[in-house]
């Protein structure tokens, strides 16, 4: 995944709004990368312009060998259905949904066979199998986020980003998670985009990036920080 001269700019009452300005980085297969700062640096904003959720006022992304900024949103979204999964602070579960048809959902949406067999190995693998007919508020915070991983890597993705995926968690269910996050990142060899204000959490990725202002200050790596 690379990315160079990233930029972007909102209107706002008070003129305009510079949220990045030219952002560049590369990350190898099976990287992990955690992305720092305070809020409002523009971390989350960038997440979403490297995942396609958003688009750039200037600068590319290429994702898979393709360039993502040069695809329309049925593109982009058939890019990310095939290569990306998402893991966000608050879950994002359908609530109507049990955990394991949760699970299902992108492979079902992705036309892929045995959609069941598979959201039901992945279940397991994070160690919800006796949960899996429980809908997510049946579920307690560290479940549901089991769940949430269990989406993402059901995909098998290229890359995997990570918004604060330990937010809403108290520190022994998030240092669970986390474990959980860095085993299948490593089993998978799926590139790990975090995006986190914890800087324990961060020192476990391969490389950190600092923002500051919409831009990236400085980069260490990993027991630097």
């Amino acid at each position: 995944m690379k990315a160079s001269g990233l930029s972007k700019q909102v209107a706002s009452p008070e003129g305009t709004l510079r949220i990045l300005d030219d952002v560049g980085l590369d990350v190898a297969r099976g990287e992990s990368i955690a992305i720092v700062g305070t809020s409002g640096a523009g971390k989350s904003t960038l997440l979403g312009l490297l995942a396609g959720l958003d688009e750039p006022s200037a600068g590319q992304v290429w994702l898979a060998g393709d360039e993502l900024t040069a695809l329309d949103e049925d593109g982009r979204a058939a890019l990310r259905a095939k290569n990306v999964g998402f893991v966000f602070q608050s879950f994002h579960l359908i609530a109507s949904l049990t955990a394991l048809e949760n699970v299902m959902l992108p492979l079902e949406l992705s036309g892929a066979p045995q959609a069941h067999d598979a959201a039901l190995e992945a279940i397991r693998t994070v160690g919800l199998e006796p949960r899996k007919g429980h809908y997510p508020h049946q579920l307690s915070g560290g479940e549901k986020q089991r769940v949430a991983i269990a989406r993402a890597f059901v995909v098998e993705p290229e890359v995997l980003f990570a918004d604060e995926p330990t937010g809403n968690l108290d520190q022994r269910t998030g240092d669970r998670i986390v474990d959980l996050l860095f085993r299948l990142n490593r089993e998978h060899g799926t590139t790990l985009v975090l995006v986190t204000h914890d800087l324990e959490l961060a020192s476990r990725c391969d490389r950190i990036l600092f923002m500051e202002a919409g831009r990236i200050e400085r980069e260490e790596k990993a027991g630097d920080a």
